[in-house]
C-alpha cells in the first residue's frame, strides 16, 4: 500500500500492539510504510489465553516478532487491585498505571524512539482522542495509520479476516475490545456478562472488593459490590469500555476539537497543525 521509506531519524518507531484488531492493522500499515518499526506488546497477565494465538498469527502476517515487556512485580490486574487496595478513581485505574504506563515509561527510557504508532480508528471520537494525544504528548510524535487510511474498527476486522487470521475470542464472545478479562472500568452490563462468561474471575474480583472495601461500580448512592449486583442491571449489549491505554489520561477527550470534523470530512490531514514524520 505504501512506498518503502528509509528510517526516520536515529532511532526506532514503536508500534504498540495491544492484542486488539485495530492495533494489529495499525502495526501492519506502519511496517509497510516505514523501515525502522519495532513492535511491542505489554503483557498484563489478564488477557484471554487466545491472545497468544492471535499474537503468533500476527507475527506470521508481519514477518516480524512482537517483543513482550511486562511488570514482573504483579501477576495480573487482580493482583494489583488486591496489593494496592485501589480499584479505579479520578486518577484512573491503578492496574493501568502499574501494568502498562510504568512499563511503557521504562521502555521509553531504555530506547531511542523517534515516533510511536497508535491504533485510533477513523471515527469522530477516536479522531478527537488522536488530536488530544498530539496536543498533550507531542514528544511521542504519534502516528495514526488507521486515521490516515480512513479505516474503521469493522474494516480492520475485515482486513484481519482477509489475511486468514481468526478474530480474537473476546470479540467472538461479544466484547468490543480485547482488554483484560474483568476490566475495572467496565459497567454493570459488562460485569454481568463477565459473571456468565468468566464466573471464576467475577468471583475473584467480588471477593477482592470485600477484602479492600473498594468497588469497580458506583452510583449516586455509593459503592455497588459485585456480589450484590442485580443480575439484570445494565445493558448486556452495551459493553463498550475504553481501550486500556498506556498513556496517562488524555484530557478533554470528550470535548470535540475544531480539527476533528475537518479530518473526518477529509478537509485536512490528522497531521495538519501537528509536528509529525508521517
Amino acid at each position: 500500500m505504501f512506498e518503502k521509506k528509509q528510517n526516520i531519524g536515529q532511532g526506532i518507531i514503536v508500534g504498540w500492539w495491544s492484542g486488539g484488531i485495530t492495533s494489529a492493522v495499525a502495526c501492519r500499515l506502519a511496517l509497510e510504510k516505514y523501515d525502522n518499526v519495532k513492535l511491542v506488546y505489554i503483557e498484563t497477565g489478564s488477557h484471554h489465553p487466545d491472545m497468544h494465538r492471535f499474537k503468533k498469527d500476527c507475527e506470521n502476517w508481519y514477518g516480524q516478532e512482537i517483543e513482550t515487556i511486562q511488570n514482573k512485580k504483579y501477576e495480573n490486574h487482580l493482583d494489583v487491585v488486591l496489593s494496592t487496595r485501589y480499584v479505579n478513581g479520578v486518577g484512573g485505574a491503578r492496574c493501568t498505571k502499574e501494568l502498562k504506563k510504568n512499563v511503557r515509561f521504562d521502555f521509553e527510557k531504555r530506547n531511542k524512539i523517534v515516533a510511536q504508532v497508535w491504533g485510533y480508528e477513523f471515527e469522530a471520537s477516536e479522531i478527537n482522542r488522536a488530536i488530544r494525544t498530539q496536543e498533550q504528548y507531542a514528544y511521542t510524535n504519534p502516528l495514526f495509520p488507521l486515521i490516515e487510511n480512513k479505516l474503521s474498527k469493522n474494516e480492520c476486522a475485515g482486513i484481519i479476516e482477509n489475511a486468514g487470521i481468526e478474530i480474537p475470542k473476546m470479540y467472538q464472545l461479544g466484547y468490543h475490545n480485547n482488554n483484560c478479562i474483568g476490566c475495572v472500568k467496565g459497567g454493570a452490563g459488562y460485569w454481568n456478562k463477565i459473571r456468565v462468561d468468566f464466573p471464576e474471575i467475577f468471583k475473584q474480583m467480588a471477593e477482592i472488593e470485600r477484602q479492600i472495601g473498594a468497588t469497580c461500580l458506583k452510583n449516586k448512592n455509593g459503592k455497588i459490590y459485585l456480589d450484590e449486583l442485580d443480575t439484570k442491571a445494565g445493558n448486556p449489549t452495551d459493553l463498550v469500555i475504553g481501550e486500556c491505554g498506556i498513556f496517562c489520561q488524555v484530557e478533554f477527550a470528550d470535548i470535540i476539537s475544531k480539527r476533528t470534523l475537518d479530518v473526518l470530512e477529509g478537509k485536512s490531514s490528522i497531521y495538519d497543525g501537528a509536528y509529525s514524520y508521517a
